[in-house]
């Protein structure tokens, strides 16, 4: 498995408008996220999905928005403040080894894990700090893959270590070019 992180200068071309084509954040994220919630998003990168998510929680919702480098959330701190979003944004730096959100306590609704899983060298530490933050019973967690870099197998992996965690999946929704899998915290 590989745990190479997407490098900064990729960033900008997932952020790239012609995206929206093929993966609109709306489409994706929609049917799980409403005004008002906490929601946990683990490599945001520069934000395709985080902007979207701002938007969704509205002025009485949070984004927690956690990665590895300092460029993406720089990146997304300049992009979230364009859009006049960065009030609803709580950007966190984390290491390697773990995403430092224990403090969050029971707090979040939901967690977005697109593209990212695979770039952790722990699917088991990712998914129990998932589940440690997340307020059953109604916390989903939307675990999406590409395809072109996560094989089937190494999917299924995550789907059980998710599981081990305490979720359990309820959904398998169609997104473009990923495998994906909609979990709820039981």
């Amino acid at each position: 498995m590989s745990h190479r992180v997407c490098p900064p200068w990729l960033g900008y071309w997932l952020v790239c408008p012609a995206r929206r084509w093929w993966q609109n954040p709306t489409d994706v994220v929609g049917p799980y996220v409403h005004a008002g919630q906490m929601v946990l998003e683990p490599g945001p990168g520069m934000g395709y999905f985080t902007l979207e998510l701002a938007r969704l929680v509205g002025g009485t919702g949070r984004v927690i928005a956690v990665d590895i480098q300092r460029k993406m959330l720089e990146r997304l701190r300049k992009r979230a403040a364009n859009a006049g979003l960065l009030e609803r944004l709580d950007m966190r730096l984390a290491s390697s080894e773990s995403m430092g959100i224990a403090e969050l306590g029971r707090t979040v609704d939901f967690t977005l894990a697109f593209a990212v899983v695979h770039e952790f060298p722990d699917q088991t530490r990712f998914f129990n700090e998932v589940a440690e933050v997340s307020r059953p019973p109604m916390a989903t967690l939307l675990l999406a893959e590409p395809k072109g870099h996560v094989k089937e197998s190494l999917f299924a992996s995550e789907l059980e270590a998710a599981c081990a965690a305490g979720f359990e999946v309820v959904g398998r929704p169609r997104i473009r070019g990923s495998h994906a899998a909609v979990l709820k915290l039981h």
